[in-house]
């Protein structure tokens, strides 16, 4: 039985107090969906958007023919990161909040989110599975910690529990690329910051073996130099204040950090009860294999795959390598397996 087509909606929010106290005002949080809850509403499955990426990137993980997604068995839904230019954002939020006004959101501001919209469309259906590459695998975790009852099982891929300290360092240096040219501060277009911006996230995207073994090659590239064009190029189309709002988000982002824990990582993961399988890649040099496996190390139901990939972080995105994707389809399998 072949899929539905994705259908693209947006949900109004209205005005939305987020963690910090701060109301964003008219919030509304856009999503892409596929398929329909089944009687038992216990097949939906939450895809969240990583950092820079729109909710068609995510599409990959469900319309490949390997995928355990890709018929109609499942209700999926992609929704967007505040801060993406498709949710509320700095590019598209009213009068007072918008470019460098734009609040601060948090990763459970963002979750929370989306768990409303859930109980408004989705007959507060718990998902059978949160799965999300990088910032998307950041919110899984949050979910699992936040709604420990209502979550079935988690996948974060490339993902730690929070934006450990060289984590940290290597967002300061790309925004510090972004700030320095004067024309963002002058309200003009920093084209000089964005493509300071995109050849140093470059560097750090894979690991120093995918240069060395021409490894861009098998994304189509010649050289070097044709893939930083690349990231350039898509760079250049990105609103400026959307990818600071989206950084901040990310660099703030710890478990420990959401209501409840008051700064205590090892009680916020104990909180997750879900089978959750962490897929750090062994070369990925901000969210490393060592800060993944020791964050899964302390959920009860959790369990550590290591990508074993020359890609560095790009390993987990959706589409990007084969190899890794084939084994990301299978933890999605071995989760959405009754009983997991």
């Amino acid at each position: 039985m072949q899929p539905e087509q994705w259908h693209e909606d947006s949900f109004p929010l209205g005005d939305f107090v987020l963690d910090s106290g701060t109301v964003l005002r008219d919030a509304r949080l856009a999503y892409h969906s596929r398929g329909t809850l089944n009687s038992a509403a216990d097949n939906l499955v939450v895809l969240p958007t990583h950092y820079g990426g729109a909710m068609q990137a995510n599409h990959r993980w469900a319309d490949s023919p390997h995928s355990p997604l890709a018929g109609a068995d499942y209700c999926i839904l992609v929704p967007a990161l505040f801060g993406n230019g498709e949710s509320s954002s700095p590019s598209n939020a009213g009068p007072g909040q918008g470019d460098s006004a734009f609040p601060q959101v948090t990763l459970a501001d963002n979750v929370r989110a989306q768990r409303r919209l859930i109980e408004a469309q989705f007959d507060d259906a718990c998902p059978r599975l949160v799965a999300g590459w990088s910032m998307g695998g950041m919110q899984a975790l949050q979910w699992g910690a936040l709604y420990p009852q209502r979550v079935g099982a988690l996948l974060a891929i490339c993902a730690t529990a929070r934006c450990y300290p060289h984590n940290a360092l290597f967002l300061d240096g790309i925004k510090a690329a972004l700030e320095a040219d004067p024309a963002l501060a002058a309200g003009g277009f920093p084209e000089r910051g964005l493509r300071a911006f995109a050849r140093v996230y470059a560097g750090w995207a894979y690991s120093q073996r995918f240069f060395r073994h021409g490894s861009y090659r098998g994304l189509g590239f010649d050289s070097v130099a044709d893939l930083v064009a690349h990231w350039e190029a898509d760079h250049l189309r990105a609103h400026p204040y959307d990818l600071l709002a989206m950084l901040d988000t990310w660099q703030q982002g710890d478990i420990a950090r959401m209501p409840g824990f008051a700064g205590d990582t090892t009680a916020a993961l104990k909180r997750i009860s879900a089978p959750t399988i962490a897929m750090p890649c062994a070369s990925d040099l901000y969210f490393t294999a060592e800060d993944a496996a020791a964050d899964v190390a302390q959920i009860a139901a959790g369990t550590c795959r290591v990508l074993a990939s020359d890609y560095g972080h790009c390993a987990g995105g959706p589409g990007y390598e084969a190899q890794s994707m084939q084994a990301i389809f299978a933890a999605m399998r071995t989760l959405l397996e009754p009983g997991a």
